[in-house]
């Protein structure tokens, strides 16, 4: 069996063909595109099954927004994808659409024990429900629920959810967001433009002006990565006060998700922000966060 399969975010579309070979999956090939640069995912569809030797019978889109139906407007993109016309248009027998993090958390069990790093042991259980959240241009969140033999994705829009201050500083942050979006969620602050917006705020707030050097950096490209790269190189303090409070806050949000989820099974941090930043990640400060909730914090230690 082929299987056309995508992977849909506000920054790029991984699109790729895989085949099922004595029950596990082989990479055929894989293309990524930046998705900004294109008006919809049909252009996309149409350059990569261009080449005939990709030609597949079934296609399923892990994408970045809550789907309802065969129906998708992406959260932080300007498409809206339909799964029939999909079909449709490139002949497929059939199209499953589904919300990105539940395909991150379809694909745990597909990893082995070097795709990990572990953050906290914690105490192995046989059985418990698990949770997976995920921070890049935005805050995925899903659960996988346990039905007593094995866990079932889930999807959820939890980064949506109100943004909710662990302290003072939290609270002038909130100040600051909130007069610049109105509401707040979870997704205005543990993501890429979170930690943008946290720089900004965090300069307003002390007074200190951006050097020229950083100020190019983040005009030139990744305004986000190039906090980080400063934050991780002890290139300029204020950088690693900003990455400190977002790797503090997504462990506070990450600990939310556990406690709505019950995740006894486990809690999995996926993203493409959290293998970059593997080196704060693994400093106290994402643990204690997660850890922070008062009478619950045996249960998640």
């Amino acid at each position: 069996m082929r299987v056309l399969a995508g992977d849909i975010g506000g920054t790029k579309t991984r699109l790729a063909v895989f085949e099922m070979d004595q029950g596990r999956l082989r990479t055929v090939c894989e293309k990524s595109y930046p998705s900004r640069n294109h008006p919809s995912l049909d252009g996309l569809l149409e350059d990569f099954l261009s080449d005939e030797t990709r030609a597949c019978d079934q296609a399923c889109f892990g994408i970045a927004g809550p789907v309802k139906g065969s129906r998708v407007a992406v959260t932080n993109l300007p498409w809206v994808i339909d799964g029939s016309a999909l079909a449709d248009r490139f002949g497929f027998q059939r199209v499953e659409l589904i919300n990105d993090l539940q395909a991150n958390a379809w694909g745990i069990a597909a990893l082995s024990a070097e795709d990990f790093w572990v953050l906290n042991p914690g105490q192995a259980e046989v059985g418990g429900n698990a949770s997976i959240i995920a921070a890049g241009t935005g805050l995925g969140q899903a659960g996988l629920f346990w039905d007593g033999r094995r866990h079932l994705p889930f999807a959820t829009e939890g980064g949506h959810c109100d943004f909710s201050p662990q302290n003072d500083l939290d609270i002038a942050l909130l100040r600051y967001l909130r007069d610049k979006y109105g509401h707040v969620s979870w997704e205005r602050v543990v993501s890429g433009a979170g930690l943008v917006d946290m720089h900004d705020f965090l300069r307003i707030h002390k007074g200190i002006a951006m050097p020229d050097w950083l100020e190019r950096q983040m005009a030139a490209g990744d305004a986000a990565a190039a906090i980080s790269a400063a934050a991780l190189s002890n290139d300029d303090e204020l950088c690693g006060e900003a990455l400190d409070m977002f790797v503090r806050l997504y462990g506070a949000e990450a600990g939310n998700h556990a406690l709505k989820i019950m995740s006894t099974g486990g809690v999995f941090v996926g993203g493409g922000i959290a293998p970059k930043i593997l080196a704060r990640m693994k400093t106290p400060l994402f643990m204690q966060a997660f850890l922070d909730k008062g009478r619950m914090r045996p249960l998640l230690e």
